[in-house]
């Protein structure tokens, strides 16, 4: 079991999605915990930073670091991408 750690960021804007998106993100988050690049959540790095993301659906996406724990930075839209 690879510990997860989540940003306040993270939370408050977890918080702020639709329940129906909420339940979607915890199925994929248990794929997640098993294999960071499972093909079903589309896992990629993003270009310039050490960060990662993967598809909770077709529009919301997680950031996340990756060192010897997993830190999810934040949840959304493709708008996220900017704000790093």
């Amino acid at each position: 079991m690879k510990k997860v750690f989540y940003t306040k960021k993270f939370l408050r804007a977890f918080k702020k999605l639709f329940l129906n998106i909420q339940d979607t993100y915890r199925q994929q988050e248990k794929l997640f915990i098993k294999n960071l690049f499972d093909k079903k959540l589309r896992t990629h790095k993003l270009k310039g930073a050490n960060y990662y993301s993967f598809s909770v659906n077709y529009k919301i996406r997680v950031i996340f670091q990756k060192n010897k724990v997993i830190t999810l930075i934040n949840i959304g839209d493709h708008s996220l991408y900017r704000e790093l």
